[in-house]
C-alpha cells in the first residue's frame, strides 16, 4: 500500500505541474505521422511508455529502452488500419552488439489508396489520379551506461509525397531511462522529431507569370516558381515514471504515467496500467492525452500474449484498441520475436 500511495502523490504532482492554461499551437507542425504511436503494448497502456519501454518499440517512445531488451535481438511487425482510411505500418529489428550496445533499424509508412483529381470544371474527376504517402527510414544506437542508467539515440530519414510534390529531411530522437534506488521505480525521458524545418518542392509549384498584364509586346510566359513556406515538425519532450506494484510467481501489476510537452498542442498527461498473469497473459488499460485542448483522444485498453518457440525463443502478440471519439475507433495489431 505504501508503494501504491506513493505512486498515486508522484502522479497528482506532475499533473499539477503546469499543465493547464498552456496555448495550443495545433495545425502548425508538419509530418504529422511521425505522432502516429507505435506498438500495441504501449497504446493500450495509454501511451504511457517512455520509462517502460523495453521492446522494439521504444525507438518511438524512447530509444534507449531497446538497451533493455533481452536475448541477442529482436523483431517487430505492426499494422494498422489507421483514420481516414489510412493504412499505417511498422517494421524494426534490433541486434545487440556485445558491449558495444545495441543497433536497430526501423521503417514507418503511411499510405492511402489513389483519389481522382477533381477541379472546379470536373467536379466528377478529369480522369487523373494522385496518391500521398509518408515513411520514415530510422537507425537507432542505445546502450546501457551503467546498471541504472541507459542512452539512445534515432537519426530518421522523413519523407513526404502528395502528386508531384515531395518534402524531406533528417530528424532525430534521444532518450535517457533510469532506474532509481527504489527497485520498484523507474523514470524516462525523451525528445523526439528534433530536426530542420520541412518545405515542399515539385512541378505543383511551377507556373507561367506575365509580370505586368496590363502592358502589350512583353512576355506573357515568363517561367516562375511559387514559394512554399517551411513548416516545423511534431516537436514532443516526453517525462514518465512507471511503478511495479506488485511481482510474484503469479501475477504482475504495473502502472505507468507519462507527462508530455508538444510544440504544436497543449500539455497532456496519459496513464495505464499493466496485470500479467504466469508472465505469459497480459490485460491492459489507460487514458490518453488527458489536458490536453480539443482532443479526440481517450480510453484505451488491449490484451498481449507470449507463446514460446523455445525456452529462449517468446514470440509476443499484443492487441489494443483506442477511442478517438467523433474520429473512429482505432484497433493496433503487433507482434515481436526475441532471439
Amino acid at each position: 500500500m505504501k508503494k501504491l500511495f506513493l505512486c498515486i502523490l508522484l502522479f497528482v504532482s506532475l499533473s499539477e505541474a503546469g499543465l493547464f492554461g498552456s496555448l495550443s499551437k495545433s495545425g502548425t507542425t508538419a509530418a504529422q505521422f511521425l505522432k502516429i504511436p507505435v506498438g500495441a503494448r504501449a497504446i493500450g497502456m495509454g501511451g504511457a511508455y517512455v520509462a517502460l519501454a523495453d521492446d522494439i518499440s521504444s525507438i518511438f517512445w524512447n530509444p534507449s529502452g531497446i538497451a533493455q531488451i533481452e536475448g541477442s535481438g529482436a523483431a517487430n511487425f505492426m499494422h494498422t488500419e489507421w483514420l481516414a482510411e489510412t493504412n499505417f505500418n511498422f517494421a524494426a529489428a534490433v541486434l545487440k552488439i556485445g558491449n558495444i550496445g545495441t543497433l536497430g533499424l526501423s521503417f514507418t509508412s503511411l499510405s492511402m489508396p489513389d483519389m481522382e483529381v477533381r477541379d472546379e470544371f470536373n467536379p466528377e474527376g478529369t480522369g487523373e489520379f494522385f496518391s500521398a504517402g509518408d515513411l520514415a527510414l530510422g537507425l537507432s544506437y542505445a546502450r546501457k551506461l551503467t546498471e541504472r542508467f541507459s542512452f539512445g539515440l534515432t537519426a530518421k530519414y522523413i519523407y513526404q509525397k502528395i502528386w508531384h510534390m515531395t518534402a524531406s529531411s533528417i530528424v532525430f530522437d534521444v532518450g535517457l531511462q533510469f532506474q532509481t534506488e527504489l527497485d520498484w521505480l523507474m523514470m524516462g525521458i525523451s525528445v523526439s522529431n528534433f530536426g530542420p524545418k520541412l518545405q515542399y518542392t515539385g512541378k505543383d509549384v511551377f507556373i507561367n507569370y506575365d509580370f505586368n498584364p496590363d502592358e502589350w509586346g512583353d512576355s506573357e510566359n515568363i517561367f516562375a516558381n511559387l514559394q512554399t513556406d517551411s513548416w516545423e515538425l511534431p516537436l514532443v519532450f516526453r517525462f514518465g515514471l512507471v511503478a511495479e506494484i506488485l511481482r510474484d510467481n503469479i501475477n504482475t501489476i504495473i502502472t505507468a504515467v507519462e507527462a508530455r510537452h508538444p510544440n504544436d498542442n497543449t500539455e497532456n498527461i496519459s496513464f495505464g496500467v499493466e496485470y500479467g498473469f504466469m508472465r505469459r497473459f497480459f490485460l491492459r488499460s489507460g487514458y490518453q492525452a488527458l489536458f490536453e485542448e480539443d482532443s479526440e483522444k481517450g480510453f484505451t485498453a488491449g490484451a498481449g500474449f507470449v507463446y514460446f518457440l523455445s525456452s529462449s525463443v517468446p514470440i509476443k502478440i499484443d492487441y489494443a484498441y483506442a477511442d478517438w471519439n467523433r474520429l473512429a475507433t482505432v484497433h493496433h495489431f503487433s507482434i515481436e520475436i526475441q532471439f
